[in-house]
């Protein structure tokens, strides 16, 4: 059987492991396979980052290039953009971006395109997983039929799975092999497999009982934080008003031992999955008539953060008898998270174009991100793209409002306190020791 068959060849480390899609998600899980003894092939469509991982070379931060030189000139790491070679894989994941339409719809188009490459070379023998987020029945509903069109039949020809990834971009504590992991196959078989190869490279699999229970459970991860997280910067816009410090509000909450787990507010939410994920679930619901609207009002709120930012900015401006029309602000981080380079849905664009919308000269320091671009995907009005400045004494001393959307730790923020004159922090990256000695006007959200 073909069950028993992979499974053996997964247990001796014999499985050749093909994985589609050499981003945040693929690529780590590409070298942790190769890590662990399996011989690891990553697609791609991008040529040049696949010469660049050919050559022993990583783009993404939290993979180091020592280590895929080291799996590369080991012979167990390599990266093709030829996907005829999917039939040599025992395994195939497909890990490609599921991003939403302008309709605020799933886009499941590079699931589709993934899917059309593994028909085209779909061999007997095969484990396919699915780990790209997306609403609940995809893998059933769509992947399925479309590997059955060539007469082959799950179980008897192939397995199926969707297992959610979990990357957490830039987190040193949680990567690939220490993250639990979800799995569902669309048979009790698929689900064994599926369990089992994830088992070689991870410390922890959980099986559930299909492949639609392990979607939804992705997408109630995120939902969950994109709710509370509303829930926070509701509370932060409401405490601005009462003329109350939030993050007081919410470290006293957090001294309660039981029944309060803190989330904090901040710009605006970013990333590949938070802003994305609910919508895949909020659809899912449209479609069988149910109206989900903690996921709405969610979204609502977190979309307003951009607009009260400015508001922050434009309040504090005006106190100092200054127009945010021709004042100077200077950003610290537009990536959408501390401590790495994605700039993905990041609420620094949407910041920027507000900004400058209502004529403020604008620019950014950000060691992770040396250019950014505008266009409609990301903003309401397109506009001139921006590099990352020096953050000079000059800079500093020069903006009418530095303006903290996200807090690396590669910024000296006691330098910043120092020489800035007024200071806008979204993030509380100032503590109160440097706010107490600050010679800036410090306003936090």
């Amino acid at each position: 059987m073909i069950k028993e068959e992979l499974r053996e060849l997964i247990g001796g480390r014999r499985a050749h492991v093909g994985v589609i899609g050499l981003g945040y998600v693929g690529l780590p899980l590409s070298a942790e396979f190769a890590h662990k003894g399996f011989q690891a092939t990553g697609f791609e469509v991008d040529e040049a980052k696949a010469a660049q991982i050919n050559r022993g070379e990583s783009y993404i931060g939290d993979v180091r290039s020592s280590l895929v030189k080291e799996l590369v000139e080991a012979g167990r790491l390599r990266a093709t953009i030829d996907f005829s070679e999917l039939s040599k894989c025992d395994a195939i994941i497909i890990c490609v971006p599921t991003p939403l339409r302008k309709t605020k719809e799933p886009d499941i188009s590079y699931i589709l395109a993934a899917a059309g490459e593994i028909q085209k070379y779909l061999r007997r023998g095969q484990l396919i997983i699915l780990e790209s987020t997306t609403y609940p029945g995809t893998t059933d509903e769509v992947l399925l039929p479309m590997l059955e069109e060539r007469g082959m039949k799950l179980d008897a020809d192939f397995l199926l799975a969707f297992s959610p990834e979990r990357v957490d971009p830039g987190n040193p504590q949680f990567q690939t092999h220490n993250i639990p992991k979800v799995v569902g196959g669309c048979t009790d078989d698929s689900t064994e497999v599926a369990a089992a190869l994830y088992g070689q490279i991870v410390s922890n699999v959980h099986p559930v009982t299909s492949a639609r229970v392990a979607e939804a459970a992705k997408l109630l991860e995120n939902t969950f934080r994109a709710v509370n997280i509303g829930m926070a910067n509701e509370m932060a816009r409401l405490c601005y008003a009462l003329g109350i410090d939030t993050w007081e509000v919410i470290r006293a909450a957090a001294t309660k031992p039981f029944g309060f787990m803190p989330f904090y507010p901040g710009p605006g939410i970013g990333g590949h999955c938070i802003p994305l994920d609910p919508h895949y679930l909020s659809w899912k619901a449209r479609q069988h008539g149910f109206d989900s609207r903690f996921i709405g009002l969610a979204e609502e709120v977190n979309s307003r953060m951009p607009d009260h930012v400015v508001t922050l900015v434009a309040d504090a401006l005006n106190d100092e008898r200054k127009s945010l029309n021709g004042s100077r602000v200077l950003l610290l981080g537009v990536a959408y998270k501390k401590d790495v380079d994605d700039v993905r849905e990041s609420p620094a664009l949407s910041i920027i174009d507000r900004l400058r919308a209502k004529g403020a000269y604008v620019s950014y320091h950000d060691e992770y991100v040396s250019g950014i671009r505008f266009d409609d995907a990301h903003t309401e009005s397109a506009g001139e793209p921006l590099q990352s400045i020096a953050l000079s004494d000059d800079e500093l001393k020069a903006a009418d409002c530095v303006l903290i959307v996200t807090d690396h730790s590669t910024v000296d923020y006691a330098r910043v306190c120092k020489l800035s004159t007024l200071i806008v922090d979204t993030r509380n990256a100032l503590s109160g020791d440097l706010r107490k000695n600050s010679s800036a006007r410090i306003i936090r959200l």
